[in-house]
């Protein structure tokens, strides 16, 4: 999860780098995002579009973008912390060019069209911090229940949705609990999930992510940055364990180098190399585990 260690990482990181804010909000944007994500060589044409989902908190924004023929399997992606964006966007339309159907949401819909910071904006910065702070602090395991419930009837109501095969889901920061939290709200529909640098997977708290795991049934990937299992190297473990007593698929593995944020590349610390095969982990999964 976001925090004052992962910020300083960052910050560490482009010291190194040498990458200044200008520099690196001119590659994250237009066509230089673009060029950041590598298209498959049977990549499928697509159709996109902005639609609106009724929850039962209001309406939520979001982006659907599906192969243009044929149905396929859902996959539903809950964005990092910094929410719907165009980086999130181009991720979702490269997962649907491999033939899924996708819908990347708003998860502060309740509160804030997206996107809800300007482009390039990162946690460096104080105001984007507070923004970003105050929205997060505005969702909950109950709003995480509910909104998945909604978005995936939304996804089994679109003509371009293979209903006979597993819905899949995946998330980044706070999106990776929250992923969790999906699969155990909608267990007879999510066949797998995938977190990426997630934060609060296991906790002290009641709500711990963790251990919902025994009410699902979906096959997992756990791609952990290197801060983060520093910060908490037992997390871990713990997730084996749980997914081990579910008798549950689970590939567990700390992505060495990657620091917290490595995937989404309009993040400051994206780490190509990684990502990428992360990506390709991700594919994996959902070919075996979305039949």
């Amino acid at each position: 999860m976001c925090d004052e260690k992962t910020i300083g990482d960052a910050n560490e990181h482009l010291r190194r780098a040498r990458l200044t804010r200008r520099e690196f909000g001119a590659l994250s944007i237009g066509t230089g995002l673009a060029m950041l994500l590598p298209r498959a060589a049977n990549a499928q044409e697509v159709t996109a579009s902005n639609v609106e989902v009724t929850t039962p908190d209001g309406t939520a924004d979001c982006y659907f973008v599906h192969p243009t023929t044929g149905t396929h399997p859902a996959v539903l992606i809950w964005p990092d912390a910094l929410g719907l964006r165009p980086a999130f966007e181009q991720m979702g339309r490269r997962l649907a060019e491999s033939g899924y159907s996708v819908l990347v949401v708003n998860p502060y819909y309740r509160t804030e069209r997206a996107p809800v910071v300007p482009e390039g904006a990162s946690f460096q910065d104080e105001d984007t911090r507070n923004t970003i702070f105050a929205l997060m602090g505005s969702l909950n395991a109950e709003t995480h229940f509910a909104d998945a419930r909604a978005f995936i009837s939304y996804l089994d109501a679109q003509d371009s949705v293979d209903t006979s095969r597993k819905v899949g889901t995946m998330g980044y920061c706070m999106g990776g609990p929250i992923t969790m939290r999906t699969a155990a709200a909608v267990p007879d529909r999510v066949g797998a999930g995938a977190s990426f640098h997630g934060g609060g997977l296991v906790t002290d708290q009641p709500d711990s992510p963790h251990l919902l795991v025994g009410d699902m049934q979906a096959h997992y990937l756990f791609a952990i940055a290197e801060n983060d299992d520093e910060s908490d190297p037992e997390a871990k473990n713990v997730l084996r364990e749980v997914f081990d007593q579910a008798g549950l698929p689970a590939e567990i593995e700390v992505y060495e180098g990657a620091l917290h944020g490595w995937c989404p590349p309009d993040m400051p610390v994206y780490n190509e190399a990684q990502a990428e095969r992360a990506w390709s982990r991700l594919l994996v999964l959902f070919e075996t585990a979305l039949a």
